[in-house]
């Protein structure tokens, strides 16, 4: 707990700005949102001698980060990688001051992701350059060119350790800047080329059809859009064994670092909705809750959905340039947003036999494709849970995760208008999974428990995240350089509002590492301000990590309409 009681936040702080260089009380700052950015936010704050308090709407830390169970079975709802699992790095060391990789073990897979076609083709994107490119030779000999010239690069990326992540743009020293230099302008016209050449150009160009849709589905599926760089980036990160999947998942990384900050001396209050932002004389000095009640500090940080902080915790009064070209031209433009996902978990009595593939992109013909409501794209992603960490399924059983990109109006206009067909198309999906596993794993469908599912509107409902997205802005997208303005430029204020920050995906685009940064990037931002030292240091695991780490998690019922964070057998929620 702070070093005040809870109780102290209710009364107002010095009616002049702490500014000093030496400030006689230890400055607080309220955090909203205990995400991943929201907790670091907290975690760097506290360290750097500042009280801090957290709050959160929901029951769990992690925002997205997230997991909930059923029936002994934990459904893990975000990691697919981790970049910083390695040693050596910025992005590591900034996992390692958040306690998030404490007394854990990591588990990293040889390939990236399979990708199989209506006919059973198949295609194995492997971590390793020369597995991959023998692979892909002996697929298609017609394409060595393209094969040779893709695995050449990344060849080239396995060789390159660039994790920005330590400290803020506008800080940044002289020395800081010219190591990073010195990393990028050797290979700068490999990041130039690959950064301007889109994935489906590049994949076009291939005779064989399969490898035509595969490479688009690298990423599990198309994030449309993309250009070559980020797969080959996060390809030989993989390989390096630094893009790994942590024991315990989303939620245990959420747990670690909620664990990090309170022994740092943080709070957490849960269950704690703000409803507006405190304002007086252009300048935050504290929050109001749904209950009425309010909480003052010397400086707020918003680290929740950018629309609803700037619109509705704000009134939309704090606006610019920047803001307005991203929440009012942006924001509902195509191919601006990552798309919202339909998650379908499965329950299996049993193991998974000796198939070792954790992820496949299923092509799906039109007809199945059909079948799937609101889906995006022609494709399904079946990732075998059970193989990422212990603990996601009872002894002797195993979890299954399906998912594929899904429009939000489908899932919000069914909720709000016909509540009973938006349980009909959950179970439509349901059976599908179920329909679809048996296809491909003949025998599994007697062996299956429960089917849960959760759909974009489930997102929003439990995150605030606008249309479900849980990536916020799609990186290489026009929104990407404008955000980056808000963190560099803007030192992630907003115009003409003081003591009011903001942190996470919103402002440093989506990825976990990316929004932890953000709070590393907040507090320096602070520290110069308020003349404090920025201090940060790693933390000291006391154990091995363990499932009761987890703490409670909902236990989800099967008829709709109770709390919890999907939905049973492809109903509630």
């Amino acid at each position: 707990m702070p070093d005040e009681g809870t109780s102290n936040w209710t009364s107002r702080p010095p009616t002049t700005p702490v500014r000093k260089r030496t400030p006689p009380t230890k400055p607080r700052v309220i955090v909203i949102g205990a995400g991943v950015a929201g907790m670091s936010t907290g975690c760097y704050a506290q360290m750097s001698g500042m009280r801090t308090m957290i709050l959160e709407k929901h029951v769990l830390p992690g925002g997205c980060c997230t997991a909930w169970a059923r029936d002994g079975y934990v459904f893990d709802y975000c990691i697919e990688w981790l970049i910083g699992t390695a040693p050596g790095n910025e992005a590591h060391q900034v996992w390692r001051e958040l306690g998030a990789l404490d007394g854990k073990s990591i588990t990293h897979f040889d390939m990236f992701n399979r990708v199989v076609d209506e006919d059973g083709r198949s295609v194995t994107f492997y971590n390793d350059p020369q597995r991959l490119e023998q692979h892909l030779l002996e697929l298609s000999p017609g394409d060595a060119r393209l094969i040779e010239s893709f695995c050449r690069d990344l060849r080239r990326f396995c060789s390159i350790e660039l994790y920005p992540f330590l400290t803020a743009p506008a800080l940044r020293t002289v020395r800081e800047r010219a190591a990073i230099l010195r990393t990028v302008l050797p290979a700068f016209r490999l990041f130039w080329r690959t950064g301007a050449t889109p994935m489906h150009t590049f994949a076009d160009r291939f005779q064989d059809p399969l490898l035509r849709r595969a490479f688009r589905n690298i990423f599990f599926q198309d994030p449309e859009g993309f250009p070559l760089l980020p797969y080959l980036f996060n390809m030989a990160g993989a390989h390096h064994r630094n893009a790994g999947f942590p024991q315990g998942g989303s939620l245990g990384l959420a747990r670690s670092i909620e664990e990090r900050y309170t022994s740092l001396g943080g709070s957490i209050s849960y269950r704690a909705r703000v409803a507006r932002v405190l304002v007086e004389d252009d300048r935050a000095v504290g929050v109001q809750l749904t209950n009425g009640k309010r909480y003052y500090a010397d400086h707020v940080v918003s680290a929740c959905d950018g629309h609803t902080t700037i619109y509705s915790l704000l009134g939309g009064r704090y606006t610019g340039p920047r803001i307005e070209k991203l929440y009012d031209e942006l924001l509902n433009a195509p191919g601006t947003l990552f798309p919202a996902v339909v998650s379908a978990f499965v329950g299996v009595e049993g193991d998974l036999g000796d198939d070792r593939t954790h992820s496949t992109t299923y092509l799906l013909s039109p007809e199945d494709a059909e079948r799937l409501p609101g889906a995006l794209q022609q494709s399904l992603v079946v990732q075998l849970r059970s193989r990422y960490s212990d603990g996601f399924a009872p002894p002797g059983k195993a979890v299954i995760h399906c998912t594929y990109f899904s429009d939000y109006t489908y899932w919000k206009k069914l909720r709000s208008s016909d509540r009973k067909e938006y349980w009909a198309q959950k179970r439509r999906v349901a059976a599908f999974v179920r329909e679809f596993l048996e296809r491909h794993r003949p025998g599994i469908a007697d062996r299956i428990e429960l089917v849960d599912v959760a759909s974009p509107a489930t997102t929003k409902r439990y995150t605030g995240n606008f249309d479900g997205s849980i990536l916020a802005w799609k990186a290489f997208s026009e929104a990407d350089d404008v955000a980056a303005k808000l963190v560099g430029k803007d030192r992630m204020r907003l115009p003409g509002l003081r003591d009011f920050s903001m942190a996470g995906q919103w402002v440093g685009l989506g990825g976990l590492i990316r929004a932890a940064s953000t709070g590393r990037f907040v507090t320096q931002y602070l520290c110069e301000e308020w003349g404090l030292p920025f201090t940060a240091w790693e933390s000291t695991p006391t154990e091995p990590w363990h499932r009761d780490k987890l703490g409670h998690l909902p236990q989800l019922d099967r008829r709709p309409g109770r709390n919890g964070f999907g939905s049973g057998s492809g109903s509630g929620s």
